[in-house]
């Protein structure tokens, strides 16, 4: 990471990245084609409407890799609330025979924090501040 890659506004200065993964229920191979296209598409539309930064996007046919940067105000679970709220009825509609399946997604989901230091650089650097 870069120092340009920091979000600035009036009052805070952050970089909030998360690693998410979801998989279409009963990790059925749906994502494929026409499904996958539109899929990026969908997303890619809805992280532009939010201020989402896609680092990296990688949809497979039974699961999707996401690694985005967020706003402070946006907790990881309505992140994918969102996308995957949008991504269900987006596709839904469009390719019908996904209507086979009882929903689009899986209620669970991996996140993970992403950042440009490690977890041992900050246990050190506020066990130095304690000295100050």
């Amino acid at each position: 990471m870069k120092i340009t890659d920091y979000q600035r506004d009036e009052h805070r200065v952050h970089l909030l990245m998360f690693h998410l993964v979801w998989t279409p229920k009963r990790r059925k191979p749906v994502l494929v084609g026409e499904v996958a296209k539109d899929c990026r598409k969908v997303i890619e539309a809805k992280c532009e409407e939010k201020g989402w930064m896609i680092k990296e996007l990688a949809i497979q046919p039974d699961h999707i890799h996401l690694f985005i940067q967020v706003w402070p105000a946006d907790s990881v679970s309505n992140v994918v609330k969102e996308l995957k709220g949008v991504t269900a009825f987006e596709l839904r509609t469009k390719h019908t025979q996904l209507l086979k399946l009882p929903s689009m997604w899986t209620r669970s989901y991996f996140a993970a924090t992403v950042g440009n230091v490690s977890a041992e650089i900050i246990e050190k650097y506020i066990a130095a501040q304690k000295g100050l």
